[in-house]
């Protein structure tokens, strides 16, 4: 999760400054639900983009009298944000839940056609025949499955990635349009 988190920890930081307890707020309401985000993980990953000098941290008074440590996004983490956005790993391509976060930020690249060359990436992906089950080297569809339950995976994969399909079509149409 670390390469998804220092990219969602750039994001956010991106949008604007912010202290550690509301950047964990941020990366909850994200991914939380799915993979819960603890201190253990988070501020080792910032102190990492720190190091690299992607992320300073200053104090700044809080509304009460005690001091925060308030991150911001330096002209390095800005650019790392953008060569990852526009040039992301396969993995951030074909894992859903790392595409949903490179997904999160990628209306922060200035021009259209890099999101549209993200955006077909992902569509190539998805319109490569695949599934969870094989049979003899083939791919089992829903309607072959006998188990009810493998049979409900394949089927709510179909619908799920036919939805995603149709957007992403629709998505880099709109983008492709000239401006």
């Amino acid at each position: 999760m670390s390469n998804e988190l220092s990219l969602a920890i750039l994001g956010f930081l991106f949008e604007r400054q912010m202290h550690g307890y509301e950047l964990k707020s941020r990366l909850v309401a994200l991914s939380g639900h799915r993979r819960p985000i603890s201190d253990g993980a988070l501020y080792p990953a910032i102190a990492r983009l720190r190091e690299k000098g992607l992320v300073v941290a200053h104090e700044e008074r809080g509304s009460a009298a005690a001091a925060r440590h308030m991150l911001t996004l330096t002209l390095p983490g800005r650019e790392e944000l953008m060569d990852r956005l526009r040039s992301p790993k396969d993995v951030e391509i074909t894992d859903q839940t790392r595409f949903f976060t490179l997904l999160t930020f990628l209306s922060v690249l200035p021009d259209r056609a890099d999101q549209v060359k993200v955006l077909r990436r992902r569509l190539d992906f998805l319109e490569t025949p695949a599934s969870f089950f094989y049979d003899s080297g083939k791919p089992v569809r829903a309607e072959e499955e006998p188990d009810p339950f493998r049979r409900g995976m394949l089927l709510v994969a179909r619908a799920t990635g036919t939805a995603e399909k149709e957007w992403l079509r629709a998505t880099i149409e709109e983008l492709s349009l000239p401006q």
